[in-house]
């Protein structure tokens, strides 16, 4: 016998405050009954997607609850409200019970994550280029260059498959004759029978800019995701077990944003929109992985939107690192040392400083005698020195900022 959902009924008046931004320990998320909401940010980039003001039906406080970080916004009543309060334990008796709220809510994520990426891409001058079909063919350029020939064919057979009369057609069919005798790609068309397929090490899962029907959850091996930003590849995950992929192509039906690479002999479980109906009533706790998923991406990106907003190159950095931090959920005990995933050149490509500029801001910040680079990682021997650094360029940039408007009046 299952266990019963237990949700609870919760009422605000009128300018109460529901959820406080940066409060830990985000438990439970809220879905609207009646009345209505306001969602603010400290620091708001960008106006969310659709309006910040909520009512019946809506949903606030998922991101937060269901990636386990502080909260990212403060909710407002700005009427009186009557809310569903839902704990992060009981989401997937949720999905068991309710499978249009779970969908709601992905399909919500997924809009919210593109609406992000492309602002994200917009203040960084990183602009998206999955929509051009040259892209396609760029990225079948660049593989073939680097000699990795699987992931190079496998481009150059989608572009020609996709794109027949595109710009590139002939140059394409001529490079994949060429490459052909050094390349192994496998699954080149996907496979409407094979669910479970096996990836040998460095071979294209997909490319970005291709249209996706799938979305995939590894079962063995690691599997690359990566982005061409400015004629150099970017990694931008690595992941392992259980991961789950490719999900907003399937439920966007939009070009995919990024490469998926096998970073190792992978073994990938492959789900169809049919699949997936099924799977949102039969395998809540896939569901409910693939919802933590989306919210732990759309917390880090509004990290890095708010990151934008910071004015010193060298602030940049710190945040990014203490951004780093929080996303691995490493405690901030002073005298704690960590080694970071990324180098100085993947440092200076996440906070989008041109390099000569982020050359320049990377050797202040390894002025630091806390701060070091040790085999292409960034090391630190204090990571409360990170968070001191960059509390105290974000509090300087206050100051700046308020000096100005004194001046102005």
């Amino acid at each position: 016998m299952s266990n019963p959902l237990q949700l609870s009924i919760v009422n605000f008046n009128k300018d109460a405050y529901i959820i406080v931004e940066g409060k830990q320990r985000a438990d439970n998320f809220y879905i609207i009954r009646t009345g209505k909401v306001r969602i603010s940010k400290e620091v708001e980039v960008v106006e969310e997607e659709g309006g910040n003001i909520l009512g019946p039906g809506d949903f606030f406080g998922v991101v937060s609850t269901m990636s386990s970080h502080s909260h990212i916004e403060t909710a407002q009543a700005i009427t009186d409200v009557s809310l569903i309060s839902v704990h992060r334990d009981q989401y997937g008796l949720l999905i068991e019970k309710n499978s249009p709220v779970a969908m709601k809510i992905i399909e919500g994520f997924s809009r919210r994550m593109r609406y992000l990426d492309e602002a994200l891409a917009r203040l960084t001058n990183k602009s998206s280029r999955e929509n051009d079909p040259n892209h396609l063919f760029e990225v079948a350029e660049y593989y073939a260059k680097q000699n990795q020939y699987n992931l190079a064919y496998y481009a150059y057979y989608h572009y020609v498959k996709l794109f027949p009369k595109g710009e590139y057609m002939q140059k394409a069919m001529e490079r994949m004759a060429k490459i052909q005798p050094y390349a192994k790609p496998v699954f080149l068309d996907g496979s409407d029978t094979t669910f479970t397929r096996t990836y040998p090490k460095n071979t294209m899962i997909f490319a970005e800019s291709m249209p996706g029907k799938e979305l995939y959850i590894i079962q063995k091996g690691s599997v690359k995701i990566s982005k061409l930003v400015g004629g150099t590849e970017v990694l931008l995950a690595v992941l392992k077990p259980g991961d789950i992929f490719g999900e907003m192509s399937l439920i966007e039906n939009k070009p995919r944003s990024a490469s998926a690479i096998a970073y190792e002999d992978t073994v990938l479980l492959a789900v169809n929109k049919d699949n997936f109906a099924r799977m949102v009533t039969t395998q809540p706790q896939i569901i409910a992985r693939l919802t933590q998923l989306l919210a732990e991406r759309i917390w880090f990106i509004y990290k890095q939107l708010a990151n934008t907003l910071l004015k010193d190159p060298v602030a940049k950095m710190y945040d990014a690192l203490l951004i780093q931090l929080e996303k691995a959920r490493v405690p901030i005990r002073g005298g704690e040392s960590y080694t970071f995933d990324i180098g100085p050149k993947e440092l200076i490509n996440m906070v989008g400083l041109p390099m000569a500029e982020g050359n320049n801001a990377l050797r202040v910040l390894l002025q630091n005698p806390r701060i070091k680079a040790v085999d292409n990682r960034i090391f630190t021997s204090d990571v409360e020195e990170i968070l001191k650094q960059a509390n105290y360029y974000r509090k300087m940039q206050r100051i700046e900022q308020a000096r100005k408007e004194q001046r102005r009046y």
